[in-house]
């Protein structure tokens, strides 16, 4: 996942969705249940819903599926995304077996790219050879200046050496691409990493300089050169870290908008950066650019005029070998695997080669498989069927807009026209993406990864001057996850989202599917056009201010109780969730379950009441929010989500934004003195 710029849409984790067959939703078809019920054999009827909510719908299920070695979490996400790989692999296979596939055809780069990605013997043959021209340009390094010249051609390659750049929408001109710079440059998830003085984040801090003091030695140092270095590379990681901006105001839009000339930025900010030029050396003529930290890059500025220049060769070292590490000889991708899955995210072990091939496949040519996917596995029927349940979310949405007690007529009138034009993208893209440039062959896996990186990085530096596409996509079809796009004011939920493993969907009754679908997916997704960030981009996908004066402070005083909510939760012995950075989507949790419950009451299963395997309809519900949610990690992804992920644990989506919901109280009977319960003053009251 992309981490940097605010106005690419955000990867939401939704992490389980609708059937094997992945079909669509029939009103009152389920059929009678021959196997287990896809929620109440979750139940762990020990725990009280009051209780703890998560682990009264999960529990029996997490206590019976513990953690696999190879994963840093299992739940129901991992579980799509194991039969999403064996359809996957499948693809792959035959590709790989069709000998007389066509240069340049779908089938010859999946086919070459499958094939190379499992030789681990030519890639332990090769080594780190695959990087030498890379290396050997870094060795050139002998000032700033020739430092700034490698890091942006490593830019290119997907190495943030200093910075992270993108050509997107503008955010106050959506029909517009523009140059956008932002902070970036850390070999740790984020800032806080190297400042935060909980005993777990000080051990992360240890290993990773043990981390680059072995990739060092790898690469030919002495051992005390290695330490040398590696103390070094964590000294200048430390400093870029201080000027970066902590995770939560990376989510102003305003302040990280902040448009000027590329001149300007040069002698503002930057002496040392011709941004002219060295933008015209990608090819972009940008008569502006987009800085979303201007003080950050004041900072490099005088980071990269103090820094020696053996110091700025090893940092870009370290960057490149732990980006393409993975496509590299064994010694190199264990070493990886190492600190970033087992320190980082607690992996006992490395997943099989296969699963880790098709992981890349996916971000290399994951459009080439995504044409194949779609024909195989996902119906034109599939798609129009949930076109339809967005739009029941779309007519409730409406009406609880309209019911709102303390939003203006003005208001409520921009709120609904910004609603109308929510632009829905659901199973897989109209018009596929041309990889006709794209070069994929079996010289390396390396290589293919860098060829492929490239043609993404230039394809996207194209779009600048031309028209916005806004039929694009920034998933996959089989990708289990779902975003919203500010700038596009569009949702866009991929075909493999609608997967529950062992289940059809006349096996799904309204209820669960309102639950796991209507709320936690399509009904958070359409909020986040209403959140704390999302709230501030008009029906054009501008970045305009809609809202009276009045309605805006109203707002921000309601988000305010949810961001006092979750700034209490302690996942871990002094480590919080960060309210402040959680909240948009912790706000699109509620407002997904609020309006999830208005669509569902209109079903006629609600209205008839009746109940599935002990449950009432609004309780499946509210199970069906809760699977969405099956998941357990271990501490160290645990710790690491907390300080680096905008998205609270799935425990408390599930149990946070109930603890609000007037309906939940009622189905489960929750009482004062339970933990679930909340006072009514301290209710959060926002859609």
């Amino acid at each position: 996942m992309k981490a940097t710029l605010p106005a690419l849409p955000r990867r939401l984790l939704v992490m389980a969705l609708a059937a094997a067959s992945v079909g669509g939703v029939y009103a009152g078809t389920a059929t009678p249940a021959t196997k287990p019920d896809v929620v109440a054999d979750h139940i762990d009827t020990s725990v009280k819903p009051g209780d703890d909510f998560f682990e009264f719908a999960n529990g029996a299920w997490l206590k019976s599926h513990p953690i696999p070695p190879e994963e840093s979490q299992w739940g129901i996400g991992q579980v799509v995304q194991d039969e999403l790989y064996a359809k996957l692999r499948k693809i792959s296979e035959d590709a790989a077996a069709n000998k007389s596939a066509a240069p340049g055809s779908d089938e010859q780069r999946i086919g070459d790219f499958w094939t190379t990605a499992m030789d681990q013997a030519l890639a332990d043959k090769l080594g780190v050879t695959p990087l030498n021209g890379e290396l050997a340009r870094i060795d050139a390094v002998h000032d700033v200046n020739s430092a700034l010249d490698e890091a942006f051609a490593l830019q290119l390659l997907g190495v943030g050496p200093f910075f992270s750049f993108s050509v997107q929408q503008d955010e106050k001109q959506s029909d517009a691409m523009a140059v956008h710079l932002w902070q970036g440059g850390l070999g740790l998830p984020e800032r806080d990493y190297y400042f935060n003085k909980e005993k777990g984040v000080a051990k992360v801090r240890a290993a990773y300089v043990e981390h680059l003091q072995r990739v060092f030695h790898m690469l030919g140092k002495s051992d005390a050169e290695a330490a040398n270095s590696a103390k070094q590379v964590m000294a200048l990681e430390t400093a870029l870290a201080r000027i970066s901006r902590p995770l939560a105001d990376l989510r102003d839009p305003q302040k990280n908008y902040n448009k000027m000339a590329p001149t300007e930025l040069t002698a503002k900010y930057t002496p040392a950066i011709a941004w002219n030029s060295r933008l015209q050396g990608w090819k972009l003529s940008a008569s502006t650019v987009i800085v979303g930290q201007p003080e950050f890059f004041s900072g490099l500025q005088a980071l990269l005029a103090k820094t020696p220049a053996p110091v700025l060769r090893d940092y870009m070292r370290a960057h490149l070998v732990d980006e393409y590490a993975s496509f590299l000889s064994a010694d190199f991708d264990n070493e990886h695997f190492d600190f970033y899955g087992r320190t980082l995210n607690g992996q006992a072990q490395q997943k099989p080669r296969w699963k880790r091939a098709l992981r890349y496949e996916n971000r290399a040519i994951g459009m080439i498989l995504g044409r194949i996917y779609v024909k195989d596995y996902f119906s034109e029927a599939s798609k129009q069927r949930y076109n339809a349940m967005v739009e029941a979310i779309r007519t409730a949405y409406g009406e609880r807009i309209d019911k709102l007690d303390w939003m203006s007529p003005a208001t409520k009138a921009k709120a609904r026209e910004k609603l109308a034009a929510v632009t829905r993208k659901v199973g897989y893209p109209d018009k596929w993406e041309d990889y006709s440039k794209l070069t994929i062959g079996r010289t390396s896996y390396a290589q293919n990864m860098m060829n492929a990186t490239r043609w993404q990085t230039e394809d996207m530096i194209s779009k600048f001057g031309k028209p916005v596409d806004r039929n694009e996509w920034e998933m996959t079809p089989q990708t289990y996850n779902a975003y919203y796009n500010p700038s596009n004011n569009e949702i866009v939920l991929p075909a493999a989202q609608f997967m529950i493993p062992g289940f059809a969907d006349n096996q799904i009754d309204d209820a669960v599917v309102y639950g796991y679908v209507a709320a936690s997916t399509i009904g958070h997704e359409i909020t986040h056009g209403f959140d704390d960030e999302g709230r501030q981009y008009d029906a054009k996908g501008n970045l305009v201010d809609w809202w009276t004066k009045e309605d805006a402070a109203r707002f921000k005083q309601r988000a305010d109780v949810m961001v006092k909510q979750f700034n209490a939760y302690e996942p871990l012995p002094g480590i919080h969730i960060n309210g402040e950075a959680s909240l948009g989507e912790n706000i699109a949790d509620f407002g997904g379950i609020m309006i999830g419950i208005d669509a569902f009451k209109k079903t006629e299963q609600y209205k008839k009441g009746e109940k599935i395997a002990g449950y009432t309809p609004m309780q499946r519900f509210f199970l069906g929010y809760a699977l969405g949610w099956l998941s357990q990690e271990r501490e160290e992804q645990l710790r690491t989500g907390l300080l680096s992920d905008v998205h609270a644990p799935a425990k408390w989506r599930v149990n946070g934004p109930l603890s609000n919901v007037p309906d939940f109280y009622e189905a489960f009977d929750v009482k004062q003195g339970q933990p679930m319960w909340r006072p009514e003053n301290q209710r959060v009251k926002i859609w």
